[in-house]
């Protein structure tokens, strides 16, 4: 006969898993290792039990004991969290974000990511019934100083790689208001840092606006950049907030910790 939820939620086993979570919480929390006492205290379970637990979580390799009687998170952990970041894919994580965006402001939402002196366009999230829109080609290149996406990656770059950058690139550009000189760069990155987001008027393309926003790692890298493009006169601010928000729901997904 099948037990109902409501006797899965009160069997031992369920509670014991429950106890296992709240001991690795604990020690999660601590920064050295920690005493039976400790973690008797803190859980207010009885230190028997709490040391049967222990127990088995030090004999699966989840807690080690480096002292009799201490006790800390352990090296398998460690190897589950590196195979979680290994199986993580910045294109995979971003999807459903980006089509609920797409589906927010009614334009097309693009992922770009950098390799060498260019962004390269790997997804993107449109509606082939909506209206004027630019759409980016799945595997098209730009310049980084030309595109949002690309100001991002040079503004997080030290001084010294973008004036490289400029040396090796010439910083030509492909209309009017593309930024071709160092200086002037300098001052757009400057922008870029300070606002914490980046802007396209109609460097890459005439007619065409875009505003980016960056996605982070675990490690607080830049790994990729989000971007809406629309007609100029179309590009809205108010996309802004959102688009941020969703740039940041995705680098979370990959490991990143806000603090703001």
């Amino acid at each position: 006969m099948r037990k109902k939820d409501s006797d899965l939620a009160t069997s031992p086993s369920i509670q014991v898993l429950e106890r296992m979570f709240t001991l690795m919480d604990v020690l999660a929390a601590k920064d050295g290792a920690a005493t039976l006492k400790e973690i008797s205290e803190k859980t207010q379970l009885h230190p028997s039990t709490t040391h049967r637990i222990l127990n088995d979580l030090v004999a699966g390799r989840y807690v080690d004991r480096p002292e009799a009687g201490q006790y800390r998170l352990g090296m398998r952990l460690l190897e589950l969290g590196n195979l979680v970041k290994a199986r993580l894919n910045v294109r995979d994580a971003a999807l459903l974000p980006m089509r609920e965006l797409h589906q927010l402001i009614q334009q097309p939402v693009n992922l770009s990511v950098r390799q060498a002196d260019e962004i390269v366009y790997v997804e993107r999230a449109y509606s082939e019934r909506s209206g004027m829109q630019v759409v980016r080609a799945i595997g098209g290149r730009a310049p980084l100083h030309l595109t949002s996406v690309g100001k991002l990656f040079l503004a997080a770059d030290e001084p010294n790689r973008v004036r490289a950058y400029a040396t090796k690139t010439g910083l030509s550009g492909h209309t009017k208001n593309s930024i071709t000189q160092l200086p002037a760069l300098e001052k757009e990155l400057a922008k870029v840092r300070q606002w914490g987001y980046a802007r396209d008027n109609e460097e890459l393309e005439l007619g065409v606006r875009c505003m980016a926003a960056g996605i982070y790692d675990d490690q607080a890298k830049l790994v990729a950049g989000l971007s809406i493009s629309a007609p100029a006169d179309r590009l809205d601010d108010g996309w802004l907030p959102k688009l941020q928000a969703t740039a940041k729901s995705i680098s979370m997904s990959l490991g990143f910790v806000s603090y703001n």
